[in-house]
């Protein structure tokens, strides 16, 4: 089942290549759907991501100063500071794509043409970031799914006894920054059809 998940994933990636060819006509407005609904989804993720850093702040300086002037510890709220770092992190990969706000080795890429920066980008896409989705969510989803079985729990009694779903962000990682690419891929294929034309 996983497999053939990647599989009907990697044929729909292909799609906005098509939007390259003569077959452009016929793909542009499902790619584009597809691409729309995708982007909705990444920016969501980041819109939690965003809430989940602000609740880490406030969560370790709470513990802080409980810890250091009430002499109270609780358990559970230091591991939450673990789930919401992990859904900030986790979660917030698929918007820096969006924005092209990744790290890249910028050697040749600042002095090439628009069209050239393209295709770059789109050589990176397809050769590097959706095959290491890929690879994220199939390591991860046996692990995930054991987790899940057996509802894992905190090793500590009085903490957070969901690891199951702080784990299940691994995979979600890997779906998110998949759609991100997508919707990159798609907005550099319109690019160079616009500029083809």
């Amino acid at each position: 089942m996983l497999v053939l998940s990647l599989i009907l994933f990697a044929c729909l990636a292909i799609l906005p290549l098509l939007g390259l060819t003569k077959m452009a006509a016929g793909v542009a407005g499902p790619v584009q759907s597809v691409a729309a609904l995708f982007k909705r989804v990444v920016n969501l993720a980041f819109g939690v991501a965003a809430g989940a850093g602000l609740f880490v702040a406030l969560t370790q300086l709470t513990t802080l100063i409980l810890r250091n002037i009430f002499a109270v510890n609780f358990i559970w709220l230091q591991e939450s500071a673990v789930y919401l770092f992990g859904a900030m992190f986790l979660l917030a990969g698929g918007a820096v794509l969006l924005l092209d706000g990744h790290v890249r080795v910028d050697v040749f890429y600042s002095r090439a043409s628009e069209r050239t920066k393209a295709l770059i980008d789109l050589a990176g896409l397809y050769l590097f970031i959706l095959p290491v989705c890929g690879l994220i969510i199939y390591a991860a989803a046996p692990y995930v799914a054991q987790s899940w079985a057996t509802l894992e729990r905190s090793p500590e009694e009085s903490g957070i006894h969901a690891v199951y779903l702080l784990k299940s962000l691994i995979p979600a990682f890997g779906v998110i920054l998949a759609m991100a690419a997508f919707v990159r891929i798609t907005a550099l294929c319109t690019q160079l059809k616009g500029e083809a034309t």
